[in-house]
């Protein structure tokens, strides 16, 4: 399945059932009065975070979606049938909002949170409900009201503990590969991740989800390369790793200011997010490995340790560290989240 994070859908609320005109005809009843009963009420639109969704990308292809109409009322005061509701799964950690207006309408962020997007239009009367003393044979009933329609749009943000940032080619989809079951791409040339991966870390009797996140280089928080399009998934992240390449890109120092300018340009509450930085690919560096990270360290003045996804040398203590940072594993809360 392709993985799409961005759609923008169309929904339609079903329009009420018409009333019925009616009148009793019973042969043992002279004075048969009206009977048209009411339609039936049309259905609502409701999106649902579904953790069995992956993507956007069914909203991406089919764009317009509508609920069934209600039925007209019949005779003897039958109410029309009510139609039937329709609902959109979507993957938790989905924005919602209106495409006309701007306005936020629901952030889904926890499974099964569910929000309505329109509502379905009421049921017109029938000729029953028009009769009065003075008019007994009332030959009038209400068309059902109209659905409401909306433009809205889709944005799925991922729902992670962890964000891996770093530059192209610096290691990312192979240290989600060796620290969870994730089945990321890997190759030896740039921008080899094209979508974000989201991986379930099991370490020590503790869970938790860590993100692959694409190459950032220079300028992402602008659009350049493909930074852009997934920096909105770092947003809720609870915790960063940089990784750092002495290979791969600029000198780690330089990297790193570079990727925390952009994201700080991005969204300046991403600068005081807790983070671990790693110098990545300690392999290559042999047994300069460590000393090389405590020089990277010393001139940064924060703590940086080495690793290498291919040997594993230094996940564990990585784990250990994401473990300690993140606290207790959290029961995510049984509430939807829905904006004014």
């Amino acid at each position: 399945m392709h993985f799409i994070d961005e759609a923008e859908i169309s929904v339609r609320a079903g329009s009420g059932g018409r009333g019925c005109v009616s009148f009793r005809r019973e042969k043992h009843v002279p004075r048969g009065g009206p009977d048209g009963g009411d339609g039936g009420r049309g259905g609502n639109v409701f999106v649902v975070a579904d953790a069995g969704a992956r993507s956007l990308y069914d909203y991406h292809v089919n764009r317009t979606y509508a609920a069934e109409d209600g039925r007209a009322g019949g005779g003897s005061n039958c109410t029309g049938r009510n139609g039937a509701d329709l609902t959109l799964p979507v993957p938790p950690g989905t924005q919602i909002s209106d495409r006309d207006t701007g306005e936020a309408l629901a952030d889904l962020t926890v499974n099964g949170a569910r929000v309505t997007l329109v509502s379905g239009g009421n049921g017109g009367w029938g000729n029953s409900r028009f009769a009065t003393a003075t008019r007994q044979a009332p030959d009038k009933a209400n068309p059902g009201l109209a659905g409401r329609e909306r433009r809205v749009r889709l944005e799925l943000k991922l729902l992670a503990d962890v964000a891996l940032v770093g530059w192209p080619n610096v290691g990312k989809s192979s240290l989600i590969r060796a620290v969870s079951a994730s089945r990321a791409r890997v190759a030896d040339y740039p921008f080899t991740t094209l979508v974000p991966n989201l991986g379930v870390v099991r370490h020590r009797s503790r869970s938790f989800t860590i993100a692959d996140i694409p190459g950032l280089i220079e300028g992402a928080s602008q659009g350049a390369g493909l930074g852009l399009r997934f920096l909105r998934h770092v947003e809720r992240c609870r915790l960063l790793v940089f990784l750092l390449s002495p290979v791969d890109g600029p000198p780690p120092a330089e990297a790193l200011a570079v990727l925390r300018r952009e994201l700080a340009q991005y969204d300046a509450s991403l600068a005081s997010r807790p983070c671990l930085i790693r110098l990545v690919k300690s392999d290559v560096l042999g047994d300069q490995a460590d000393a090389a990270a405590r020089e990277l360290g010393a001139t940064l003045g924060e703590p940086v340790r080495s690793l290498s996804a291919a040997t594993k040398a230094g996940v564990t203590g990585l784990l250990d560290d994401l473990c300690r940072l993140l606290g207790p594993t959290r029961e995510p809360a049984g509430d939807p989240v829905a904006l004014p």
